[in-house]
């Protein structure tokens, strides 16, 4: 089995803190209340097509050979860069948990007593869990000696990033109006911005990702895809 070989364990072992960084939060904020949701068909579709390329296919990788006709070799430098950057990427996605504490949920919702949190790696980058998933899907890559167990999860994530994360965004303007405004002015999405330039991108991006909803779309969010808890 391809689990015995030495970056294969390396990558496991990742796996495994992975999951239990995800779960350890997920389990912590189960029982909160939420009062906005937009958990409908196109979030679920994004989620489920997210398993796959994070779960099992690298899995069938590791443990059956089903998959060895997509095998190919990979240098020991990739090996260790792809180790690095799991590592980074570890750090950030428990980071990212640990900052957002109770106002984190796997899908695109809101908490009574939600709050906008701008401090620790916030404070430099708005959505520093997607900054780790890239780069632990880069590390993926590098790590497994396959190309659809290694690199699958790279165009499926960036599906569910740029979809994604605009109607985040909305959602977050939508509830914190200005303040989330300033905000994405003075920060990048998964980049840190320095200096005149990345301010003026920032103004770019806060234009495209916070997008002012007309009378009539607010209607239709409020009945189609907001779905408050009773």
């Amino acid at each position: 089995m391809n689990v015995t070989q030495p970056w294969n364990v390396v990558f496991l072992l990742g796996f495994i803190v992975f999951f239990v960084i995800r779960f350890g939060y997920a389990r912590a904020a189960k029982h909160e209340s939420r009062s906005i949701s937009r958990f409908g068909w196109l979030e679920k579709f994004l989620l489920a097509l997210m398993f796959p390329p994070t779960v099992l296919l690298p899995l069938l990788y590791l443990f059956t050979p089903l998959l060895a006709f997509a095998d190919y070799e990979i240098t020991s430098v990739v090996h260790w860069i792809g180790a690095t950057l799991m590592v980074i990427a570890l750090w950030l996605f428990w980071r990212s948990h640990a900052d957002l504490g109770m106002n984190w949920s796997v899908s695109l919702e809101l908490r009574d007593g939600h709050e906008l949190v701008t401090h620790g790696v916030y404070r430099f980058i708005r959505h520093p869990m997607y900054a780790a998933i890239w780069l632990w899907s880069v590390g993926q890559g590098m790590l497994l000696a396959n190309w659809l167990a290694g690199w699958s999860v790279v165009p499926v994530f960036a599906a569910m990033y740029w979809l994604r994360t605009p109607r985040e965004e909305d959602l977050m303007c939508q509830m914190f109006g200005d303040q989330y405004r300033t905000y994405m002015r003075t920060t990048g999405r998964i980049v840190p911005r320095f200096g005149i330039v990345g301010k003026r991108r920032a103004d770019e991006f806060s234009e495209y990702g916070c997008q002012q909803l007309t009378a009539a779309e607010s209607v239709q969010t409020s009945s189609e895809d907001v779905r408050p808890f009773e």
